[in-house]
């Protein structure tokens, strides 16, 4: 009951973060084609020696799969696409969420930076304080491409595992997009803007990465609810089945023993009449 009243509050905020935070995407990623030389650390393609993973999982556990199979996704990721970084030592994770800490400091992974209890009091300050230690590294190249890897609410039921490169920032490419953003970009018109392209990008970066990061907060959360409150239904399901069992068991043993006491009385009053 607790998980459902908190799911329902998360639903509404994550429905309500998605239309800014694509917005803002979608507005930046139609600009940039149309900006020539581009002078932003955080849109510079440089090479890449350290990559980092920001891995979102939750504080707390009773959430069912929901810790652990976003943990075995990111760290079968890492092995899979990233195992050269991994080995040389230039690999490092951002943990969002106890889960995650404490399983990867246990493994043995270079722990940039970790955030826990940001979901005991969900705040916009949260996601900026977030965004600025990042910023911080990726200008002091402590690594040159953040990865991060959380769970995007989709239902009650259902949540997905989502990989998306966080820095530097992509431009929209139709390769790499979904249906959806090619829809969105094919009907944006040509506007003239004031101030200029330019200064526009330049401001809505870092107030699309705060959005951006916020908005994965609140995916995560939402899911953990949703998890929480499937995988309490499941126990509170289970725990029944497990008392009408032992119900049953009970009901036999007493049954047993109430027969048994009978037929010593019936026995001993037996040996009696033969007594006499």
């Amino acid at each position: 009951m607790v998980a459902a009243v908190k799911f329902r509050k998360a639903q509404i905020n994550v429905l309500s973060a998605r239309p800014y935070a694509r917005k803002i995407a979608e507005i930046i990623k139609s600009l940039i084609p149309c900006v020539e030389n581009i002078e932003n650390d955080l849109l510079e393609e440089r090479e890449i020696k350290k990559i980092c993973f920001m891995v979102v999982t939750a504080d707390r556990g009773m959430a069912g799969a929901f810790n652990s199979n976003l943990i075995k996704a990111a760290e079968s990721m890492i092995r899979e696409k990233y195992n050269d970084f991994l080995t040389s030592g230039n690999l490092s994770i951002i943990c969002i969420g106890k889960k995650g800490s404490d399983y990867f400091s246990k493994a043995g992974y270079e722990i940039y930076a970790k955030y826990t209890s940001l979901f005991d009091k969900l705040i916009f300050d949260n996601a900026v304080t977030v965004v600025n230690d990042i910023l911080a590294g990726y200008r002091e190249k402590a690594f040159d491409k953040i990865i991060v890897v959380y769970n995007e609410f989709k239902s009650a039921i259902q949540s997905k595992i989502i990989e998306e490169q966080f820095l530097p920032i992509v431009s929209l490419d139709d390769s790499n997009s979904s249906d959806e953003e090619v829809k969105y970009k094919n009907v944006i018109p040509n506007f003239i803007y004031e101030p200029s392209s330019l200064e526009i990008i330049n401001y809505l970066l870092p107030k699309h990465l705060n959005t951006q990061i916020w908005r994965i907060l609140l995916e995560s959360y939402a899911s953990e609810q949703a998890a929480r409150m499937t995988a309490m239904d499941s126990a509170t399901i289970n725990a029944n089945d497990l008392i009408d069992t032992l119900q049953v068991f009970f009901n036999k043993a007493r049954q047993a023993s109430i027969t048994k006491e009978l037929l010593e009385i019936v026995a001993g009053a037996d040996a009696l009449k033969e007594s006499e």
